[in-house]
């Protein structure tokens, strides 16, 4: 049994780590954090630590489906991008999963016409597939235009998010 860890349920202690490492230090603190009611997320240290960031904790039903319905299309994207790199290869899901979860982040989505990537980082990724062929963004890249350019998306972006959230 791995240190922190008690009969196989994930501590309160772990997402709080999760939290910290893989959310805080990457994007900065967020407004709210949205779980299911599984006890790790109830714990009162847990609370006490949300509430000492001034991170409003919202728990949601995992059968509540207005709630649920995004991450479940997500998840079975994620999954089926998994199985995908699976079938015939062998290995292991988690050695996929940053791979799968790349290219869902940088592919474009149907419901607001932009890529996961964008309203987080202000600017579309470049791609690996773009280093080997001529793409419109490689041929015209003016670093002096590209400058001012992310400037002003990055003045947009609020306004990005917002409209995606909608």
């Amino acid at each position: 049994m791995s240190r922190g860890r008690t009969a196989g349920r994930i501590t309160e202690g772990e997402v709080m780590k999760f939290i910290w490492k893989n959310i805080i230090c990457r994007f900065g603190l967020p407004r709210e954090i949205i779980s299911d009611y599984d006890r790790q997320f109830q714990e009162r240290r847990i609370q006490d630590w949300c509430a000492g960031l001034h991170v409003n904790q919202r728990f949601t039903s995992v059968s509540h489906h207005q709630d649920n319905g995004q991450v479940d299309v997500t998840n079975r994207i994620l999954v089926q991008g998994i199985k995908k790199r699976l079938d015939g290869a062998g290995g292991y899901w988690i050695e996929e999963l940053t791979s799968v979860l790349w290219s869902y982040r940088t592919t474009l989505r149907g419901s607001t016409g932009e890529s996961p990537f964008s309203p987080i980082y202000g600017t579309e990724a470049l791609i690996p597939a773009e280093l080997g062929i001529p793409s419109y963004r490689k041929m015209h890249f003016n670093e002096e235009i590209n400058s001012q350019l992310l400037k002003e998306h990055l003045d947009l972006v609020d306004e990005l998010r917002e409209t995606a959230f909608i």
